[in-house]
């Protein structure tokens, strides 16, 4: 007789954060990547996926939620059908195995935000070359045990990052790159994103309508103060020449084209002024 799959008896779960101060300081991020590298072969990629999943959920919603299994089951690419022997019932059961999650009453589930790194007997079990990069990453510095100063540096790289195009997860790896620890590297990545939305794009100049370019660099010399527009004299260097005005000094010759003239008219033989018709008889 063959078996029938029946729906699983538990539809849907109270989804709520596992507090721990120990873990949530000195733990790794479900979402980094420690755990996609080490704890993966632990896990296997459903568990991984879930975890992520529902990180993402309590980050929206730090409260708790209620977690449909359907909908979950769906995303995750596994089966639904089989009671408790469902995949995902196989996936909550877990993470409650490897202390990543925990059942208590019949429809209430803990989640922690952050995950233990491995133990020896977990590191033992990995292969020899995971195994040699444990031991690597181990040495890392981890900014959420040391200074702040490490912390702040990293974000002020994944500002720097960010402002440049690069995608959350380029930037991630690139502070991996930098031999940051993944905690450290997460935090900083999603703090530069919520840094650079909150900034903003940077302001327009606003332009001048019906103002010509000269009347606009009339009106900005006009503003801007005398002692910025006219460079200061370097110290030992001579007094600048004096500009010449309208009036010459005494005994100087002025640098300014001299106007025409109009002669003044001769006397005359008796004395007087000579006439403009005398000027143009002589001159006949």
């Amino acid at each position: 007789m063959a078996l029938i799959d029946t729906p699983s008896p538990l539809p849907t779960l109270s989804v709520e954060a596992w507090p721990d101060p120990v873990i949530d300081d000195l733990g790794v991020d479900p979402r980094g990547a420690y755990t996609e590298r080490f704890w993966l072969p632990v896990l296997g990629p459903s568990t991984v996926w879930f975890l992520r999943l529902v990180a993402d959920r309590l980050d929206e919603t730090p409260d708790g939620f209620a977690l449909d299994l359907t909908d979950t089951a769906q995303c995750l690419g596994v089966g639904m059908r089989g009671g408790r022997n469902a995949p995902i019932m196989k996936t909550v059961e877990r993470c409650c195995r490897f202390g990543a999650a925990r059942m208590y009453g019949h429809t209430n589930l803990a989640v922690r935000r952050r995950l233990a790194p491995l133990n020896r007997a977990q590191v033992e079990r990995l292969p020899e070359s995971l195994q040699a990069d444990h031991g690597t990453w181990l040495t890392r510095p981890n900014g959420r045990t040391g200074s702040d100063q490490l912390i702040e540096r990293a974000r002020r790289l994944a500002l720097s990052l960010v402002e440049l195009g690069e995608t959350p997860e380029a930037c991630e790896r690139q502070l991996h790159r930098w031999r940051f620890h993944p905690a450290v590297a997460f935090d900083a990545v999603r703090w530069a994103m919520t840094a650079h939305q909150a900034m903003g794009p940077p302001p327009r100049p606003t332009p001048t309508v019906g103002v010509s370019g000269s009347s606009q660099r009339a009106v900005a010399a006009s503003v801007t103060p005398l002692s910025v527009r006219v460079a200061a004299p370097l110290p030992g260097s001579p007094p600048p020449s004096p500009v010449p005005t309208e009036v010459p000094a005494p005994g100087s010759r002025s640098t300014r084209p001299r106007r025409p003239s109009v002669d003044a008219p001769r006397p005359t033989a008796a004395g007087g002024p000579a006439r403009l018709s005398d000027a143009t008889d002589e001159a006949g």
